[in-house]
């Protein structure tokens, strides 16, 4: 679910724009460099911290949906193997029964999965800090360096290895945590 990426080729766009816009910048004089945004999620200790705590909380939500959907099964296959001997009072209530589990399950799982839901909250909550903490280093990276660019590779399809400063951000980014 975490994709740097999704987040970063926007950035990227603006700065092609910026870049190809700017009349007075000379292709030749323009010092440009990229960052490897897979480096980063596997390096980035911090990206690596977000990656646990999203698997651990995510697991549990999956797991609770689980444990919801075999109690609505169990009460479901209870009840059709049961029906025929029923009143026809005890198949209402058990009908009921299964219609505010699964109505439950329903709603739990738009609680959780669905838009603006739990977990698009808490996958917000853990990739902001990360993506800011990437915007000061690339761009302390970019002043420090003089770069006029820093590229993301998601939208580049190649670009020599000596404009890679994915080891300068990351030495950055152990700066800042």
């Amino acid at each position: 679910m975490f994709r740097i990426s999704h987040l970063l080729t926007a950035l990227v766009a603006v700065l092609v724009v910026a870049f190809c816009l700017a009349p007075a910048v000379s292709a030749q004089g323009t010092k440009m460099g990229f960052v490897k945004e897979d480096r980063l999620q596997q390096e980035y200790k911090g990206w690596q911290r977000a990656q646990e705590e999203w698997e651990t909380e995510s697991k549990a939500w999956e797991d609770e949906a689980v444990t919801m959907q075999q109690e609505l099964q169990e009460l479901t296959e209870e009840f059709e193997k049961q029906k025929l001997i029923l009143s026809e009072e005890k198949k209402r209530e058990r009908e009921a029964a299964i219609n505010a589990k699964r109505e439950a399950l329903d709603a739990y799982t738009r609680t959780v999965f669905g838009p603006g839901g739990t977990a698009e909250r808490k996958q917000s909550q853990l990739l902001q800090p990360i993506l800011e903490n990437i915007q000061q280093a690339i761009e302390e990276v970019a002043i420090e360096g003089n770069y006029d660019v820093i590229f993301t590779l998601q939208s580049i399809a190649y670009i020599k290895d000596s404009y890679d400063v994915t080891d300068e951000v990351l030495s950055r980014l152990e700066e800042i945590e």
